[in-house]
């Protein structure tokens, strides 16, 4: 195995019999630091350099070095913890020479504790006087030099914890997300809603139009579907009278791989009993208001999708369009006042050159057009109304016009954030609408739901008038981190598959 090391890597398996010739374990021992790097700073960065020096502040920090400075009987290092950076001056005449030979055992990358007393140097940088030194860790491998984004981008994603170690913003954004996350429950929590599970092992593929991951489960030797919505044991929930649910979970949708899908994810679902669309357009508004407010302390943000186009306000309230009349505004073609027959939907959609799939009815033509030329220019947070019936199977519908259905989906910066619905409750339509997937299913849409026969005697017990919502968390904690892909916000994104012995 020598031979496939690095001189550096062998030049620190070298070391680890000198620390245990010292009675020191390599790997260390448990360390009880008290404070953090920008703790310090924030207590102690506006004093004086004279009042630090006569105050005899103490520190006590533990993390990795990332710099050594090393000149004879002192040297600077510094380490960095989950806050921050924080320099150490260490003095042999300080520490004692068995300490100072100790500390000159050390390599960038190894982990240690410090103890001493806040200083400032001759250039003003606020530092650590160090009295007492302590090795943790050796680090085997060194760290890489130019590592963020010089060399493969990927391996960033790959190894996320060297991103962690040499990229500030990484750890800023894994520190967000779950403050994020933290937002969004106080705030449901607040207005009365209860967290709950349901399963991610699922025999019906349903609530959602999405092609699935299927498993096997030996035991009772049946095929199982991951996942790809939460909402129909959510709505099992209404039935039973909790009222006001929500989860957050993972997902599994068997789909490609982009800057803004990842095929596990996070999202939120939620359902109020008693409540309608405009209910989830308050909540959903209210939400993300309080995440930005509370994890970014801003209302205004970068478009992620665009880092060089106009910045994303929130502060005011959402704008609402109708899919039909974004599709007359930017094409001419007026779905809404013309019912169109199936042959004349797709003869318009020839002459625009929207492709059409052999399940498609006119309401898919319709969500076609939309995505084709209207979908992009959604930048500022936007409520898009008026889906067609048929891509839209659990949503309630508009009573004044049975096409279409009370339902929005959120935009932000050209990409869907929310799915909200006044929810379906009639057993009879509901069934009409699952026996009309699976038509869709047999014409080779193998993203149309399945039939969920137990969800259909639920709904016959009777639930409640409700809506309903789902966030994506991903796509959320990419706008309010600023980030630029959803791998920026999933510690461990998916990842091509590659031949790891490769070096």
């Amino acid at each position: 195995m020598s031979d496939l090391l690095t001189q550096q890597e062998q030049v620190r398996r070298e070391k680890l019999q000198k620390y245990i010739d010292l009675g020191i374990d390599p790997f260390g021992q448990r360390y009880d630091a008290d404070d953090h790097a920008q703790d310090l700073k924030d207590k102690y960065s506006d004093k004086t350099e004279e009042e630090l020096e006569g105050a005899g502040f103490k520190a006590n920090v533990a993390g990795r070095i990332m710099f050594i400075r090393k000149m004879g009987k002192a040297s600077f290092f510094s380490i960095q913890d989950r806050s921050g950076f924080m320099q150490v001056y260490i003095r042999k005449d300080v520490v004692g020479e068995a300490m100072y030979d100790l500390f000159k055992l050390a390599d960038i990358g190894d982990i240690v504790g410090v103890k001493g007393t806040m200083m400032k140097t001759q250039t003003g940088e606020l530092s650590i006087r160090c009295t007492e030194y302590t090795h943790l860790v050796k680090a085997l491998k060194p760290l890489p030099e130019k590592f963020h984004g010089l060399t493969d981008t990927e391996e960033r994603y790959r190894r996320r914890y060297l991103d962690l170690i040499m990229n500030q913003d990484a750890k800023r954004t894994a520190i967000m997300r779950p403050r994020i996350i933290r937002a969004m429950q106080n705030y449901f929590d607040n207005n009365g809603f209860i967290e709950v599970e349901t399963p991610v092992l699922q025999n019906i593929q349903g609530g959602a139009s999405a092609r699935p991951f299927i498993t096997h489960h030996n035991a009772l030797d049946a095929d199982f579907y991951l996942r790809i919505a939460t909402e129909l044991h959510l709505k099992r929930l209404i039935v039973g009278g909790l009222e006001r649910v929500y989860e957050i979970g993972r997902i599994f949708r068997n789909e490609g791989m982009d800057r803004t899908h990842n095929p596990e994810f996070t999202t939120v679902e939620l359902y109020q009993a008693f409540g309608d669309l405009d209910s989830m357009m308050d909540l959903c508004e209210g939400v993300i208001r309080y995440a930005a407010q509370t994890v970014a302390g801003k209302e205004e943000f970068l478009n992620p999708f665009n880092r060089e186009g106009e910045k994303i306000d929130i502060s005011k309230p959402f704008r609402k369009a109708s899919m039909c009349e974004l599709i007359k505004e930017k094409c001419g073609v007026d779905f809404k006042n013309n019912n169109y027959t199936l042959e004349e939907a797709i003869a318009i959609a020839k002459e625009h050159n929207v492709p059409v799939e052999p399940h498609f009815t006119v309401g898919h033509i319709i969500n076609a057009f939309f995505e084709q030329f209207c979908e992009e220019d959604l930048i500022q947070p936007t409520f898009l109304m008026g889906h067609p019936i048929e891509i839209s199977p659990l949503t309630k519908k508009d009573p004044k016009d049975p096409r279409f259905v009370q339902r929005f989906e959120l935009y932000i910066g050209g990409h869907e954030f929310a799915n909200a619905y006044t929810e379906l409750n009639d057993p009879i339509d509901q069934k009409e609408r699952f026996l009309e997937q699976l038509k869709e299913k047999e014409s080779g849409n193998d993203e149309a739901n399945g039939m969920d026969q137990d969800f259909l005697d639920a709904l016959e017990y009777g639930m409640a008038p409700a809506g309903g919502i789902g966030i994506g968390i991903d796509r959320l904690c990419i706008f309010l981190t600023e980030s630029e892909t959803i791998r920026d916000v999933i510690l461990f994104p998916q990842m091509k598959t590659r031949n790891e012995n490769k070096q």
